[in-house]
């Protein structure tokens, strides 16, 4: 049977609100935290720990790695959005894709393990679409056509 409800103190006492369980952070014993991010064929492995805010991709340093700065600001959004810049070193092994996939799976892979390492910091990174795999690939080429979707140059004689 339902209870009437008569006023708002009466509907706090009627619904019971449970809060979500806190997520532990997952931190290994050398105090780092780590994830895999993937962006079309390319697939990061992602190392996250305390530090001065350098940056490594494949054993060199990320300005010599990923030259264009726009791949450099992408790799610097998660920290940036968070506000957590020059806070955490990145040790990152990538393979895979060219370099635009490669720089966007190294993000995804860093919004992943700043999630783990300090998972107050989920909900800013879910909202700016950092956490989501951005799973857009190349489309494969057809029989019968030049490319995908081109078709051959129609020939009149």
């Amino acid at each position: 049977m339902i209870e009437e409800i008569k006023s708002f103190e009466d509907l706090k006492t009627a619904v019971v609100v449970s809060e979500a369980p806190r997520r532990e952070p997952e931190i290994d014993s050398l105090g780092r935290s780590y994830a895999t991010g993937k962006r079309k064929n390319a697939v990061a492995r992602v190392w996250v720990r305390r530090g001065s805010g350098k940056i490594t991709v494949n054993h060199c340093v990320m300005t010599d790695y990923f030259v264009r700065p726009s791949l450099q600001m992408q790799l610097n959004q998660p920290f940036v959005m968070t506000e957590r810049a020059n806070q955490f070193d990145v040790f990152c092994t990538v393979k895979g894709g060219g370099l635009s996939g490669q720089a966007g799976a190294v993000r995804h892979g860093i919004s992943q393990a700043l999630t783990l390492f300090e998972p107050g910091l989920r909900p800013t990174l879910k909202s700016n679409g950092f956490l989501t795999r951005d799973a857009r690939v190349v489309e494969r080429k057809k029989y019968g056509k030049a490319k995908a979707r081109r078709s051959f140059q129609f020939s009149k004689r």
